[in-house]
Protein backbone atom coordinates (compact mmCIF):
# COMPACT_ATOMS: atom_id res chain seq x y z
CA UNK A 1 0.00 0.00 0.00
CA UNK A 2 2.23 3.34 -1.47
CA UNK A 3 -0.02 5.67 1.17
CA UNK A 4 1.44 4.28 4.19
CA UNK A 5 4.90 3.51 2.89
CA UNK A 6 5.12 7.27 1.84
CA UNK A 7 2.62 8.45 4.99
CA UNK A 8 5.71 6.58 7.23
CA UNK A 9 8.35 8.48 5.56
CA UNK A 10 7.17 11.98 5.29
CA UNK A 11 5.73 11.54 8.57
CA UNK A 12 7.25 9.05 10.60
CA UNK A 13 5.90 8.19 14.06
CA UNK A 14 3.09 10.15 13.45
CA UNK A 15 1.23 8.93 16.34
CA UNK A 16 3.30 9.36 18.91
CA UNK A 17 4.16 6.65 21.54
CA UNK A 18 1.97 6.64 23.62
CA UNK A 19 0.11 3.58 23.39
CA UNK A 20 -3.92 3.41 22.27
CA UNK A 21 -6.21 2.86 25.18
CA UNK A 22 -8.03 -0.38 23.48
CA UNK A 23 -4.12 -1.82 23.05
CA UNK A 24 -3.94 -0.85 27.00
CA UNK A 25 -7.61 -2.74 27.71
CA UNK A 26 -6.19 -5.63 25.49
CA UNK A 27 -3.52 -6.09 27.22
CA UNK A 28 -5.03 -6.12 30.63
CA UNK A 29 -7.46 -8.82 28.91
CA UNK A 30 -4.65 -11.33 27.50
CA UNK A 31 -2.86 -10.86 30.94
CA UNK A 32 -5.87 -12.03 32.66
CA UNK A 33 -6.52 -14.92 30.42
CA UNK A 34 -2.31 -15.78 30.52
CA UNK A 35 -2.31 -15.09 26.99
CA UNK A 36 1.81 -15.10 26.19
CA UNK A 37 2.01 -15.56 22.93
CA UNK A 38 0.28 -12.72 19.97
CA UNK A 39 0.13 -11.97 16.73
CA UNK A 40 -0.11 -8.30 15.56
CA UNK A 41 -1.01 -7.61 12.03
CA UNK A 42 -0.30 -4.04 11.03
CA UNK A 43 2.41 -3.84 13.95
CA UNK A 44 3.31 -0.24 12.25
CA UNK A 45 6.33 1.41 14.37
CA UNK A 46 5.44 -0.30 17.30
CA UNK A 47 4.03 1.57 19.64
CA UNK A 48 0.99 -0.70 20.28
CA UNK A 49 3.57 -3.08 20.58
CA UNK A 50 5.92 -2.26 23.42
CA UNK A 51 2.79 -2.39 26.23
CA UNK A 52 2.05 -5.92 25.14
CA UNK A 53 6.04 -6.70 25.04
CA UNK A 54 6.57 -4.66 28.43
CA UNK A 55 4.47 -7.23 30.13
CA UNK A 56 5.79 -9.97 29.03
CA UNK A 57 3.96 -11.08 26.26
CA UNK A 58 6.07 -12.19 23.24
CA UNK A 59 5.01 -10.61 20.07
CA UNK A 60 4.83 -11.36 16.65
CA UNK A 61 4.21 -8.56 13.94
CA UNK A 62 2.80 -8.19 9.87
CA UNK A 63 3.67 -5.15 8.84
CA UNK A 64 3.28 -3.22 4.92
CA UNK A 65 5.55 -0.47 5.49
CA UNK A 66 9.31 -1.39 5.58
CA UNK A 67 9.96 2.47 6.31
CA UNK A 68 7.96 1.59 9.79
CA UNK A 69 10.00 -1.45 10.35
CA UNK A 70 13.15 0.40 10.30
CA UNK A 71 11.37 2.87 12.37
CA UNK A 72 9.78 0.08 14.69
CA UNK A 73 13.87 -1.27 14.92
CA UNK A 74 15.46 2.48 15.68
CA UNK A 75 12.46 2.52 18.80
CA UNK A 76 14.05 -0.81 19.89
CA UNK A 77 11.27 -3.21 18.58
CA UNK A 78 13.46 -6.18 18.32
CA UNK A 79 10.13 -8.45 17.82
CA UNK A 80 9.88 -10.79 14.91
CA UNK A 81 8.25 -8.96 12.26
CA UNK A 82 7.59 -9.80 8.62
CA UNK A 83 7.36 -7.51 6.00
CA UNK A 84 4.30 -7.68 3.99
CA UNK A 85 0.20 -7.08 3.39
CA UNK A 86 -1.84 -8.92 5.60
CA UNK A 87 -3.49 -10.24 2.75
CA UNK A 88 -0.65 -12.66 1.56
CA UNK A 89 -1.26 -14.25 5.10
CA UNK A 90 -0.25 -16.10 6.77
CA UNK A 91 3.40 -15.86 6.70
CA UNK A 92 4.45 -18.77 9.47
CA UNK A 93 2.54 -22.29 10.42
CA UNK A 94 2.69 -20.98 13.84
CA UNK A 95 -0.41 -21.05 16.27
CA UNK A 96 -0.72 -17.73 18.67
CA UNK A 97 -2.97 -17.67 21.68
CA UNK A 98 -4.02 -14.12 21.17
CA UNK A 99 -4.51 -11.74 17.74
CA UNK A 100 -4.54 -8.14 18.39
CA UNK A 101 -5.02 -5.79 15.48
CA UNK A 102 -5.32 -1.92 15.60
CA UNK A 103 -7.26 0.07 13.03
CA UNK A 104 -6.10 -2.00 10.54
CA UNK A 105 -8.81 -3.67 9.34
CA UNK A 106 -11.64 -0.46 7.69
CA UNK A 107 -8.93 -0.54 5.23
CA UNK A 108 -9.69 -3.61 3.60
CA UNK A 109 -12.39 -4.07 1.27
CA UNK A 110 -14.92 -6.37 1.70
CA UNK A 111 -13.21 -9.77 0.48
CA UNK A 112 -9.94 -8.76 1.82
CA UNK A 113 -11.93 -8.62 5.34
CA UNK A 114 -13.22 -11.76 5.11
CA UNK A 115 -10.15 -13.31 4.57
CA UNK A 116 -7.93 -11.50 7.17
CA UNK A 117 -10.97 -12.36 9.44
CA UNK A 118 -10.58 -15.96 8.18
CA UNK A 119 -6.60 -16.03 8.33
CA UNK A 120 -6.63 -14.57 11.62
CA UNK A 121 -9.08 -17.14 13.12
CA UNK A 122 -6.63 -20.07 11.65
CA UNK A 123 -4.09 -19.04 13.48
CA UNK A 124 -5.27 -18.87 16.92
CA UNK A 125 -5.11 -21.86 18.94
CA UNK A 126 -8.04 -23.39 20.51
CA UNK A 127 -9.38 -21.22 23.19
CA UNK A 128 -7.34 -18.30 21.59
CA UNK A 129 -8.82 -14.43 21.72
CA UNK A 130 -8.58 -12.17 18.55
CA UNK A 131 -9.34 -8.66 19.32
CA UNK A 132 -9.64 -6.14 16.29
CA UNK A 133 -9.80 -2.29 16.78
CA UNK A 134 -11.87 -1.06 14.01
CA UNK A 135 -12.97 2.42 13.43
CA UNK A 136 -17.16 2.96 13.82
CA UNK A 137 -19.90 4.91 11.46
CA UNK A 138 -19.77 7.23 14.86
CA UNK A 139 -16.37 8.29 13.45
CA UNK A 140 -15.84 11.91 12.14
CA UNK A 141 -14.76 10.96 8.80
CA UNK A 142 -18.10 8.57 8.21
CA UNK A 143 -19.71 9.47 4.89
CA UNK A 144 -16.74 12.08 3.92
CA UNK A 145 -14.95 11.51 0.13
CA UNK A 146 -15.99 8.87 -2.37
CA UNK A 147 -18.53 6.47 -1.64
CA UNK A 148 -17.96 3.08 -2.99
CA UNK A 149 -19.94 0.81 -1.23
CA UNK A 150 -22.41 0.68 1.61
CA UNK A 151 -20.18 2.55 4.68
CA UNK A 152 -16.96 1.76 2.70
CA UNK A 153 -15.51 5.05 1.45
CA UNK A 154 -12.29 6.76 -0.41
CA UNK A 155 -12.13 9.54 2.35
CA UNK A 156 -8.49 10.95 0.67
CA UNK A 157 -6.59 9.93 -1.98
CA UNK A 158 -5.51 6.56 -1.40
CA UNK A 159 -7.27 5.71 2.02
CA UNK A 160 -10.26 3.68 1.64
CA UNK A 161 -11.98 3.48 4.58
CA UNK A 162 -15.19 0.56 5.58
CA UNK A 163 -16.88 2.04 9.16
CA UNK A 164 -18.64 -0.67 10.81
CA UNK A 165 -21.80 -0.79 12.75
CA UNK A 166 -23.10 -3.60 15.00
CA UNK A 167 -24.62 -5.14 12.36
CA UNK A 168 -21.83 -5.54 10.46
CA UNK A 169 -19.41 -6.73 13.26
CA UNK A 170 -22.54 -9.45 13.69
CA UNK A 171 -22.31 -10.59 9.86
CA UNK A 172 -18.50 -10.32 9.25
CA UNK A 173 -17.01 -11.39 12.75
CA UNK A 174 -20.45 -14.26 13.74
CA UNK A 175 -18.81 -16.93 12.05
CA UNK A 176 -15.56 -16.67 14.13
CA UNK A 177 -16.52 -16.85 17.37
CA UNK A 178 -17.51 -13.47 18.01
CA UNK A 179 -17.95 -12.69 21.96
CA UNK A 180 -18.48 -9.01 22.38
CA UNK A 181 -17.88 -5.96 21.34
CA UNK A 182 -18.14 -2.94 22.65
CA UNK A 183 -17.28 1.10 21.97
CA UNK A 184 -13.92 3.45 22.88
CA UNK A 185 -13.44 6.81 22.20
CA UNK A 186 -9.59 6.72 21.25
CA UNK A 187 -8.15 10.31 21.98
CA UNK A 188 -5.60 11.73 19.60
CA UNK A 189 -2.52 11.43 22.77
CA UNK A 190 0.26 13.03 20.85
CA UNK A 191 -2.20 16.09 19.33
CA UNK A 192 -4.03 17.09 22.54
CA UNK A 193 -6.93 19.36 20.61
CA UNK A 194 -8.24 16.61 18.10
CA UNK A 195 -11.11 15.31 18.49
CA UNK A 196 -11.21 11.25 19.66
CA UNK A 197 -12.66 8.82 17.09
CA UNK A 198 -14.75 6.59 17.84
CA UNK A 199 -13.59 2.69 17.66
CA UNK A 200 -15.39 -0.65 17.83
CA UNK A 201 -13.54 -2.97 19.55
CA UNK A 202 -14.64 -6.56 18.23
CA UNK A 203 -13.64 -9.71 20.63
CA UNK A 204 -13.63 -13.32 19.15
CA UNK A 205 -12.80 -16.88 20.93
CA UNK A 206 -11.90 -19.97 18.80
CA UNK A 207 -14.15 -22.70 20.54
Amino acid sequence: MEFWESSFIEKQTMWGFEPADSAILTKDFFLEMNVKDILFPGIGYGRNAKVFIGNGINVTGIEISKTAIDLARQNGLDSRIFHGSVTEMPFDNKLYTGIFSYALIHLLNKHEREKFIKDCYNQLKPNGYMIFTTVSKKAPMFGKGKQLDKDYFEIMEGVKMFFYDSDSIKQEFGDYGLVEFSEIDEPSKDMKNKQPINFLMVKCKKV
